[in-house]
Order: C-alpha cells, then structure tokens, then sequence
C-alpha cells in the first residue's frame, strides 16, 4: 500500500479527517494493521477523548511499537488534538483516578499534558476550551503553516493543554486566559491541538501543506 493511512484505534473524530482529506482528493485508508500504516507514504494520528484511555486503546491494538516505528523510519507523521498530545512524554489528565501523578505518553517529543484549572494563572474562562481562536504563528519557516495568515482562526475542544520542553520544536501558539502551545513540528513529526479538519478553508491548507 502507498498513500495517505489514518490510525484507527477506537478513540473518535477519523470520518471528519477522512472527510476533509478526501475534499482535498486524497485516496486515505483507515487501519490500524501494523504493516499497512508502516507502508503508508504519510500518517495521520487524530484522536479525541481521554489521554489514559487512548494509551490502553495502543496497547491494547498493538500499535506503540508500530507508531515508534513509523516515526523513525521517517514517514510524515500529523497528531491531531489528542493525537498530538499522546506524542509528547506524558499528561496530568485524570491521573489521580488511577493513583498516579502523571499517565505516561509515546515520548515521541518531550513535553507535558496539563489542564488549564492546573495552571495558578488561569481565571475565569470556561474550560474546555471551545470554538474559534487565532494563531500565534512562532516559526516562520514552519511547513505546515506555509501561506497561512499570522492571527488566523482554527477550532479548538480542549480541557488540557501542551507545554513543549523543546521552544524549537513549538510551531504555533494561541491565547486562552494563558498562552499555551498549539502546533509543533520536528523532522518528519506534526501536531495540531486544533482540529484543522473543522477548521475551514485554514484548515484544509494546513492539511494540504502537511501533504505536500
């Protein structure tokens, strides 16, 4: 198989992605067999829901070792919203439920998962985060964000943020009582906290700047 493989590992909003990529007329596969995304000419990871859960659903579908692996062979690779948030080392969301302070992620990149009540600095706007907000375009040779307009609109659902430990690897940020993190991209690795398969005319041309 060759093209474009979207991870299928039970954790929600694939039909939208799948959507968006074929308005951009895309062929698109959607599988969570090992050799059919190690095959793939590009990857993408979305996701929605629990950081813990979505750990079990990898494991569970044998798929840590693969997405490792397609990583470091070096397929282009986009998490989007969870997706991007289970590259990095680990997150804070519900850990206490399992008597732990953090829920261990991929480590793929290094960086943190946190909630926005966590954060001492943030008062007084609804969590989650939900709806249209700008971006803070940071790298200005980013590829993903090529022809796209510093302050442009995306959409956003989200109750926990990123904190990138690298800066260099932070392409985008936005403001919502904090700034926080919202895109990176390191070598063949991409992510968006936003869902850029809701997000527009915007959207479509960052999905299609990671295609090409």
């Amino acid at each position: 198989m060759s093209g474009i493989a979207v991870i299928d590992y039970d954790a929600g909003n694939t039909m939208s992605v799948m959507n968006a990529l074929n308005a951009l007329g895309c062929e698109v596969v959607l599988s969570n067999k090992p050799e059919v995304l190690l095959d793939a000419d590009k990857v993408i990871f979305p996701g929605v829901g629990a950081y813990a859960d979505a750990m079990s659903r990898l494991k569970e579908y044998g798929l840590i070792d693969t997405i490792k692996e397609v990583v470091s062979k070096g397929t282009p690779f986009l998490g989007i919203c969870l997706g991007m948030q289970l590259l990095f080392d680990y997150s804070t969301e519900n850990a206490a439920d399992y008597g732990k302070d953090r829920i261990e992620g991929l480590g793929i990149l290094p960086g943190s998962i946190v909630g926005f009540k966590e954060n001492e600095k943030f008062t007084g706007l609804k969590v989650p985060h939900m709806g249209w907000n700008s971006l803070e375009i940071v790298n200005k040779d980013s590829k993903l964000f090529k022809g796209i307009d510093n302050g442009s609109f995306v959409y956003f659902v989200h109750s926990f943020y990123l904190d990138a430990k690298e800066r260099s690897d932070v392409a985008a940020r936005a403001e919502y009582g904090i700034g926080f993190d919202v895109a990176v991209e390191k070598g063949n690795v991409f992510g968006c906290q936003f869902h850029p398969e809701k997000s527009g005319d915007v959207g479509l041309k960052i999905l299609k700047n990671f295609l090409d």
